[in-house]
Parts: C-alpha cells; sequence; structure tokens
C-alpha cells in the first residue's frame, strides 16, 4: 500500500500487478460514498482481476479510509481532480478501465467527460453521472442521513441487525459528513447536461440490481451515452458489488478483456 500528497492531500493507495501478462491494461476501482473505501474493492475484485492479468489501481477518496479529511472540497470536480492527479502520480498516461460502485461511478463519468482520452472504458456498478436529477436525489439522501444517521437509536438499530460492524461504520460515516462540506458540495457538481453526457464517449457496461437505485429505469443509461450496455441482476439491491461480487469479478475480467480485443 502507498501513500502520494494528491492536490495536497495525503491519498492513500493501492496498485496490484497484473500475472502473467506483459503490458497489460489497468483497471481502477473507485468506491462510493461514506461507509466505503477502498476496502470494498480490495476484498472482492482486485486480487482475481489482478490474476487475471489486469493491473488493479484502487484508492481512497478524499476524506475516507486512510485518506485525509479537508474540511472543504467536495465538489464532483475535486474527485475528477484527484483521480487525475493519482494517475500522473504514479505514472499511468494511458487509457484506463475506471470501475466505479455508486459514487465512484458518478467520479468515473465526470473523469470520461472531462479527459475523454484518458478512459478506455467504465463498468458502472448501481451508478450514474451527475446530472440534475442525480443531483437532486443526492440532496434529498445526504440530507437525511445528517438527519438520522448519528442518533443513538439509529446505531442502537444497526448493531442490533446488523452487528458492531456496521454501527462503527455509520458512525465513520457521520463523522465525515458532519466535519466536512460534503453534504452541500457533492450535489452541486459540476453536472452533466446532454451535451456533457455525449462526450462520455467511450463503452460503458451499466451493471445495475433490479431492485437497486436504478429500478424505475434499468436501461436509462443505455438511452443517454452513445456506447453502452446494461447488466440487470435480478433480484438485488444497491449492494451488488458486496452482495454479488463474484458475479461482478466475471463481469469486469470479460469486459475488459473484451474492450482491450476491440482496442487493437
Amino acid at each position: 500500500m502507498g501513500v502520494m500528497v494528491v492536490n495536497g492531500i495525503r491519498t492513500h493507495y493501492q496498485r496490484m500487478p497484473a500475472k502473467n501478462r506483459t503490458a497489460p491494461p489497468v483497471a481502477v476501482f473507485v468506491h462510493g460514498l461514506g461507509y466505503d473505501s477502498l476496502a470494498s474493492f480490495y476484498l472482492t475484485l482486485a486480487a482475481p482481476v489482478s490474476d487475471a492479468g489486469i493491473e488493479v489501481l484502487t484508492y481512497d477518496l478524499r476524506a475516507h479510509g486512510r485518506t485525509e479529511r479537508p474540511a472543504t472540497g467536495y465538489l464532483v470536480s475535486d474527485f475528477v481532480a484527484d483521480l487525475a492527479g493519482l494517475l500522473d502520480g504514479v505514472g499511468i498516461g494511458g487509457p484506463v478501465h475506471l470501475v466505479g460502485n455508486s459514487f465512484g461511478g458518478t467520479v468515473a463519468f465526470a473523469f470520461a467527460a472531462a479527459h475523454p482520452e484518458r478512459v478506455r472504458s467504465i463498468v458502472s456498478i448501481e451508478s450514474e453521472p451527475p446530472t440534475e436529477p442525480w443531483a437532486e436525489n443526492m440532496a434529498r439522501t445526504l440530507g437525511g442521513v445528517v438527519d438520522g444517521m448519528l442518533s443513538e437509536e439509529n446505531l442502537a438499530w444497526l448493531e442490533e441487525n446488523y452487528g458492531s460492524h456496521h454501527a462503527r461504520l455509520a458512525r465513520a460515516a457521520g463523522m465525515i459528513i458532519q466535519s466536512t462540506s460534503i453534504v452541500t458540495d457533492v450535489p452541486r457538481g459540476p453536472l452533466l447536461d446532454v451535451a456533457g453526457l455525449r462526450r462520455i464517449r467511450c463503452p460503458v457496461l451499466s451493471i445495475v440490481g433490479s431492485e437497486g437505485f436504478q429500478s424505475g429505469d434499468l436501461t436509462a443509461l443505455q438511452a443517454a451515452l452513445p456506447d453502452c450496455r446494461t447488466e440487470v441482476v435480478s433480484g438485488q439491491n444497491h449492494s451488488v458489488l458486496v452482495e454479488r461480487h463474484r458475479l461482478v469479478r466475471r463481469l469486469v475480467v470479460d469486459w475488459v478483456n473484451e474492450q482491450e480485443s476491440r482496442a487493437r
């Protein structure tokens, strides 16, 4: 594991070389907000994907995991700048495959719109680009979290129903929200309009749970993006990565290999 100063913030990252492959493709895993950290990918996809001949880079977003927590600076564009700085810092200049879970996928879409030449493809896991409807939903969701996450009643319910580990994660997420401007910054984007979405020219694989956050329109991304395929995981809620990680591993490896073949 490594630490690098990116945009003035000590950033924790993990890089895993590809096994038995020269000039391998690179997959960058970007985790979600609040409860999440690079551990969600490290414990599910990282080793199997690197064993399959794909180099892996994953990292803790600002204020998450072991990365520093500034009081301000949580616009989507700040997360995009961090990803660009990390890639520069580790010397990855060529196009990469971005694999984003939840908010991590939102960062991936925004990065692809800002730096299309640096993205070979995107795997979006229960995620969507930063648009006006997304911002409205995020504002409601984050506002609700502020109101209820750290209440003793909620923490006791989490511990009773899901164990002490989930209660600790809730406390950590609550501290991020209380000590930073993340609640007000994230929904401000900057947001992508129709023209902005069209700048995401790379192939996209959208993995969604049939009962997840996109359940109202499971194939919405296909209509909005130039090159998008949807994989629906039947009976699954938002926790696709954690609860169906074996399926996600196979989808990611097959997708990356397919896109590399297309690029030759």
